[in-house]
Parts: structure tokens; sequence; C-alpha cells
């Protein structure tokens, strides 16, 4: 591979072209899972109130899950022979999901802000996993299922709670 490329020949039955797609939607689901997992880990360390040992604990489970994801999605960017994005500045300018608040949100807000950013997650997912199916890759399909399938069920326990 030579200086500058961003795909290598990788023979796995995909083609390049196929792979260069599937590895840009990964790229907006590792970017986004990113946003959403630095925003819950502020969350947790930040939050207060009545409900915080609730909220505290539910966002660490939250957060691991989404540290765990983040290297099995750049793991399958690598494995279709692309560079993972590795910079927040990339992660930012691929994420539609809005950046954590400078200041800190009510125990209140921070519910409501992270049920919309799982329900965005889960909404574009659905678009990630069309491109995966499209190119016939049954590998990305199947992790991108289980990253919507936890978004979907976050953002339930999160909307749960707002009553």
């Amino acid at each position: 591979m030579n200086k500058g490329d961003t795909i290598m020949s990788v023979d796995i039955g995909i083609e390049k072209d196929d792979r260069e797609k599937v590895a840009e939607a990964l790229s907006k689901a590792l970017a986004e899972t990113y946003a959403i997992y630095m925003k819950t880990h502020g969350y947790h360390w930040n939050v207060t109130g009545p409900q915080f040992r609730t909220l505290h604990l539910m966002f660490e489970e939250q957060y691991r899950d989404m540290w765990a994801a983040l290297d099995e999605l750049a793991e399958r960017i690598r494995a279709l022979g692309v560079f993972a994005p590795g910079s927040g500045r990339r992660m930012a300018e691929l994420s539609k999901i809005e950046e954590g608040d400078n200041d800190v949100p009510s125990a209140e807000v921070m519910i409501a802000n992270l049920t919309k950013d799982h329900e965005a997650i889960a909404s574009h997912l659905r678009d990630f996993i069309e491109v995966a199916d499209e190119a016939d890759d049954d590998g990305t399909e199947d992790l991108l299922i289980a990253r919507l399938q936890f978004h979907e069920k976050t953002a339930w326990m999160l909307r749960s709670m707002q009553g």
C-alpha cells in the first residue's frame, strides 16, 4: 500500500467499491458512537439529584458498552482494508450527534438528550445496515444489528425514566 492510499488490497469476497462504502458507513457509526460515549461518560461524572445513584450506574453501564463497541467498529473497518478515523476532529466531522454540553445539564435534561441521541443513531444505523446489505457484507450487518439493538433498548430505558 502506498502512502496516501485509503484502502488496502483485501480478498474477502466483497468488492473494493463496496468495502469503501461499508467502511464509510461504519466510520459514521463509529463517530456517532464516540459522540454518545463521550456525552454519556461526562454525564456519569456530573449527574446530581435524587436519581444520582441510579443514573450514575446506568450511565456507566452504557458508556462501557459503547467503549467496547468503538473497538469492534474500528476493527471491522480495518478488516475491510480501510483506515478507521482516529482523531476527535474527524469523529466530529462524521457524526450527526451533537457534542456534549459545556455546562452541566440537570439529570432530566441528560436523560432527554441521551434519549434523543440513541434514537438518532438507531435511525442512522438502519441506513448503515442497508449499505452493508447491498454489499452482501453479513459480518458488518451482524455488527450493526447488534449496535441497533443496544441503542433501541437504551433509548427505551431512558424514555421510561421520563415518565
